[in-house]
């Protein structure tokens, strides 16, 4: 339907569009950020129920301690990321959805004493056993979605996965946090696709690298070389554009298969995880190391921009000082990229699970005007939407008619909105418009 709702009007399904990349640090080694005086740990860090806390003030913990068992089937457990004492069980914003949420205040000691670790060999372990470790481990995907990994790897025995594809895309500007663990760390990533390929029986996979990406490239064939692994693996260089990164469009690009509207990978029989999350589970499976850190850039008005190995529950204000401070100028932090990034209250907002940028920026709000209707919206779009009837339709609270324009299978990149002449912020008008068909139980 919308394919030929872009035939009628005479346009062509959209690739997305071309922002200026702006890979600050793409030359910049990953290095490792100090140890934090203090962690700020909201107890939902990912999409689903939030974790149940299991401390209280005055306990000492050690790092990878359990310290919010997962609330559900659909939710992640929360580990230690320093050690010390619990200073606070404070309510906190998230910095997802800027609501309040639980929290958990440490104090480090500075002795970063860890938990005993389990380390396995996978092929001693069962799809099972390799899940449960996933889980304990708290995984959740790291691209920003931040869905569990292990309800991912266990679809239901009606869908099985014939194909994995690796997300090393990384579309969205400056962010350079992927892209310097394939240079560095492609063994990691390469051990966590092993191990999810065997855990699902499945026998292709794509490592799906943008074509700006020449060193990660390189990287990841030489590694794929030496692997070993329970089936055919390649990597397929696609075009650099945005959104390429979302689910659904490196499924169109690599399979040619398109997710149903309302549907999920699983229904083409694919499964997509980021590099991140694959090196993360090769840590949980091999090493039994719980996610407490990741790999996340500072970029943008700092005066170095850099790429830090961090433990959650740092505050972004260190991370900036540690790239020589922010510029005279800079007054946003935005959470992620230009495109689908997250504005941030204070410069002092910790990073969580999903948080693999910090991108410090000069606000830029423009006046909006009333759509001219050009039809770049349109054209743009990588879904084939029409989002400047969404933003009518929600402007005259006409909220019975968003479903027939399929605003459901919006993937809120920004596309329509960056080269829109009007200066419309559609995505915030079509995140109104699901919130509001939430409300009614249209789903």
């Amino acid at each position: 339907m919308n394919t030929h709702v872009l035939e009628v009007l005479g346009l062509k399904r959209s690739a997305g569009v071309h922002p200026p990349s702006n890979k600050l640090g793409a030359q910049v080694a990953i290095e490792r950020a100090p140890l934090p005086e203090t962690v700020t740990l909201p107890l939902q860090q990912h999409i689903g129920a939030p974790a149940k806390v299991l401390v209280k003030t005055g306990d000492e913990v050690k790092v990878g301690q359990v310290i919010a068992e997962a609330g559900g089937f659909v939710s992640s457990p929360i580990h230690a990321t320093i050690s010390g004492t619990v200073k606070q069980l404070p309510t906190v914003a998230s910095s997802v959805t800027g609501k309040a949420v639980p929290g958990v205040v440490i104090e480090s000691d500075g002795q970063d004493q860890w938990i005993d670790l389990s380390p396995a060999n996978p092929d001693d372990l069962t799809p099972a056993e390799i899940i449960s470790r996933i889980k304990e481990a708290g995984i959740v995907g790291m691209g920003g979605a931040t869905f569990p990994s292990h309800v991912k790897l266990s679809p239901p025995p009606e869908k099985p996965i014939k194909t994995v594809i690796v997300n090393g895309a990384e579309c969205e500007p400056y962010i350079t946090a992927d892209d310097r663990l394939m240079i560095e760390h492609p063994e990691r990533v390469l051990s966590g696709l092993a191990i999810v390929m065997k855990t699902l029986s499945v026998k292709r996979a794509f490592v799906a690298i943008e074509d700006n990406k020449p060193q990660a490239i390189a990287k990841m064939r030489e590694q794929v070389s030496q692997s070993s692994f329970p089936g055919e693996v390649s990597v397929r260089v696609v075009p650099r554009r945005y959104p390429m990164g979302a689910e659904k469009t490196l499924i169109k690009t690599i399979l040619g298969a398109e997710v149903p509207e309302g549907g999920l990978p699983m229904d083409v029989g694919a499964l997509v995880h980021n590099v991140a999350t694959l090196a993360a589970i090769h840590d949980a499976v091999v090493l039994g190391k719980p996610l407490v850190e990741r790999v996340v850039s500072v970029t943008g008005l700092v005066k170095t921009p850099k790429n830090f190995l961090v433990r959650f529950g740092t505050p972004a204000s260190a991370l900036i000082e540690l790239c020589g401070g922010s510029e005279p100028s800079a007054d946003e932090l935005i959470f992620g990229g230009p495109m689908m990034g997250i504005a941030q209250p204070s410069f002092d907002t910790s990073i969580i699970k999903g948080t693999n940028c910090i991108l410090v920026k000069k606000s830029d709000i423009r006046e909006e005007h009333d759509c001219v209707r050009c039809g770049r919206c349109v054209e743009a779009c990588p879904m084939g939407l029409m989002p400047l009837q969404f933003v009518n339709l929600v402007k005259y609270e006409d909220y019975d008619h968003l479903p027939g324009y399929h605003i459901n299978n919006c993937v809120e990149c920004g596309s329509c909105a960056y080269g829109c002449p009007a200066n419309i912020p559609l995505v915030s008008y079509i995140k109104l418009g699901k919130l509001e068909l939430r409300k009614l139980g249209v789903k």
